[in-house]
């Protein structure tokens, strides 16, 4: 007996699409997502201390970021900026909005008193809704 089916007549060969190109192109995607995912979430990479935290009430989430890295550059929503231009931006944008709110993120590995200085400029420009962002215990 033939393992062969035998094609009776007015049947047509069926066609088959290989699917191993298509399976490697979806790992493929699926990897570049996965390793650029986190570059997308946080602009600026940086160690946060850990503490038991709360949710941060923000109007509709939209909070500003001062971010200070370990290398002490301090950004504002993930654009770098210096110290006089931060407080001036600061000073411009609570005049135009007294709620604003202010996330700080400093690197667990700074010193307490550079962290401070970005604390000092919220207090100068009148912020009066800032939170110290911590990674939960």
């Amino acid at each position: 007996m033939s393992l062969r089916r035998r094609r009776t007549r007015g049947e047509k060969p069926k066609a088959q699409v290989d699917m191993t190109s298509l399976i490697d192109l979806t790992f493929l995607l699926l990897v570049t997502f996965i390793v650029t995912l986190p570059a997308l979430e946080q602009g600026v990479s940086i160690m946060l201390p850990q503490a038991k935290t709360d949710q941060l009430p923000t109007k509709d989430n939209k909070a500003n970021t001062v971010t200070i890295d370990a290398l002490n550059r301090v950004f504002l929503n993930n654009k770098p900026i210096t110290l006089e231009e931060l407080e001036s931006t600061l000073m411009t944008m609570s005049r135009e909005d007294p709620d604003l709110p202010v996330l700080v993120r400093g690197d667990e590995r700074l010193e307490y008193g550079q962290v401070m200085n970005v604390v000092k400029i919220l207090h100068k420009c009148k912020i009066r809704k800032m939170a110290l962002v911590t990674v939960e215990k």
